[in-house]
């Protein structure tokens, strides 16, 4: 990952190659995820025409100075990188681009080319970088939430001793905590706590002064010294463990073995002969973590932006013992609580599996078997009368709805009873007819039900036509007054009958 010494050098080349230039042409990629909060061709209409002014860096974060709000802001992510056409910037392995390979790169996110044919261009791999337009990027997160510059703004030794033993964490994770200091990434916090001598996991708050104090200096002259060479890792002095600590692979420096943990999310390197783990809340917790390293079927969980492995394992959950046996004790439980009333179980049988069932005796007596078949509602209602005591029957839900009485609640066994007395041929004719029965009656009630309605309404309507005539007002004032009898509904026929008389007395 591009911390800041690979940062630092690309600000320095676009300070020295594109300050003072105009832009005459810009291109953005089409990438929402990395082309934060504006839009591509709203972006490319700011940036043409403008000049840009400077170049500034904080941490890991890159802007440049145009003659003009907003500024082009970068976030590196975990494989950004500068490119200038020509011009070697930096020879970071993860984020070079080679001079065979098509330009601008397939991966340009941002490309720019200024007044003096000069081409510029940004390029993220992996897609994780950022990139911004911001009226004041330094008063503006991400940058205004991070902490001092580890080469331009390192504290005090004592302001560093305060800051760092408050902290009960370990000293890698708050190394790589940016709002503490920024630009210290992977392999520079592995870098200075090997040179300070200090273990990964050791805590900080236990660290003495004499530790803060190697500390920062080692902070300061491995920033300082990655700079100057431009982020040239090929100039990194052979004795640094940088040069032995990426891939995990097995090895040593100046004679003493390199083991690997994972702390704060990120793989790290130490040489357990030099950095000891010297008292601390993590005292303990260092012996197992080692333990754990040395399995071979162990898998670690890498951060996402670990650049030394490549993209992030996941760790794979482990089982707890006896989960299934309780899942499964849990699950008998809840049928036991949803067991059925018998009676329950003789009405739900519906006759479709009457059908059913007759088709499978006909098959049965045609083949002459002598094992006899159970009759699915009988074979239910014995297996629930085992398991559970015997309830009060009740009328069934379909039964009580319809309002026809025991008829919708016939007992099913009697039926099974007839239909194993009737012969093959009469079988298919009684469960249709039958069935044809139990329709009829459920027809039957639900046209019952239908007239009561309808009856109730037209008695409802004359009362109210009565009240209005005589001045009494609704069917509820009227109630108020006492009781009084309702007149009759005559039919159709009584209708009928009526006028047939009043003909005959004008005859007459």
């Amino acid at each position: 990952m591009p911390e800041l010494p690979e940062v630092e050098a690309a600000r320095r080349a676009v300070e020295e190659h594109c300050s003072g230039r105009l832009i005459v042409r810009a291109s953005i990629a089409e990438d929402p995820k990395v082309i934060e909060g504006v839009e591509p061709f709203s972006m490319q209409q700011t940036l043409v025409g403008k000049r840009i002014v400077a170049a500034h860096r904080k941490g890991k974060q890159l802007w440049l100075e145009l003659d003009e709000k907003p500024w082009l802001c970068f976030q590196f992510g975990m494989a950004g990188a500068v490119h200038i056409k020509g011009i070697q910037v930096t020879k970071y392995v993860r984020s070079a681009v080679k001079e065979d390979e098509e330009w601008p790169s397939k991966f340009s996110k941002v490309f720019l080319e200024l007044d003096n044919g000069l081409e510029m261009s940004f390029t993220d791999k992996r897609r994780f970088a950022r990139v911004r337009l911001l009226d004041d990027p330094a008063a503006s997160p991400p940058v205004s939430e991070l902490g001092p510059d580890a080469f331009l703004e390192l504290p005090r030794e004592d302001h560093f001793y305060n800051i760092f033993t408050k902290k009960k964490m370990a000293i890698k994770a708050l190394l790589l905590d940016q709002s503490i200091i920024s630009g210290i990434g992977n392999w520079i916090a592995d870098e200075v706590l090997y040179q300070a001598r200090i273990h990964p996991e050791q805590s900080a708050s236990s660290l003495s002064v004499e530790d803060c104090k190697r500390l920062l200096a080692s902070i300061s002259e491995v920033v300082k010294f990655a700079i100057e060479v431009d982020a040239d890792c090929e100039r990194f002095p052979r004795e640094w463990i940088f040069h032995y600590r990426w891939g995990k692979k097995p090895g040593n420096v100046n004679g003493k073995k390199i083991e690997y943990i994972t702390v704060g999310g990120r793989t790290s390197a130490y040489v357990p002969d030099l950095q000891k783990c010297s008292g601390g809340p993590l005292e303990n917790a260092n012996k197992s973590a080692r333990k754990r390293s040395s399995k071979k079927n162990s898998v670690e969980n890498d951060d996402p932006h670990d650049a030394d492995n490549g993209p992030s394992m996941t760790r794979a959950k482990e089982a707890i013992p006896g989960t299934k046996a309780r899942s499964r004790s849990a699950s008998r439980r809840k049928v036991a609580k949803e067991e059925v009333l018998p009676s329950q179980v003789e009405t739900e049988v519906s006759s479709e599996e009457n059908m059913k069932y007759a088709q499978n005796r006909t098959t049965q007596q045609n083949t002459s078997e002598p094992t006899m078949q159970v009759a699915p509602a009988e074979t239910n209602r014995r297996q629930k009368a085992t398991k559970s005591p015997r309830r009060v029957p009740t009328k069934s839900a379909e039964a009580t709805k319809v309002g026809s009485g025991s008829h919708a609640n016939k007992n099913l066994s009697t039926r099974r009873k007839k239909l194993d007395q009737l012969d093959v041929s009469e079988i298919t004719e009684y469960v249709i007819e039958d069935n044809l029965k139990t329709s009829k009656q459920r027809s039957r009630a639900i046209v019952s039900e239908a007239k009561k309605g309808e009856k109730a309404a037209v008695i409802a309507e004359n009362d109210e036509i009565e009240n209005k005539s005589r001045g009494k007002g609704s069917l509820s004032n009227r109630t108020k007054e006492g009781n009084r009898k309702r007149p009759r509904v005559k039919s159709e026929s009584t209708k009928e009958a009526d006028v047939s008389v009043k003909k005959k007395q004008n005859v007459s």
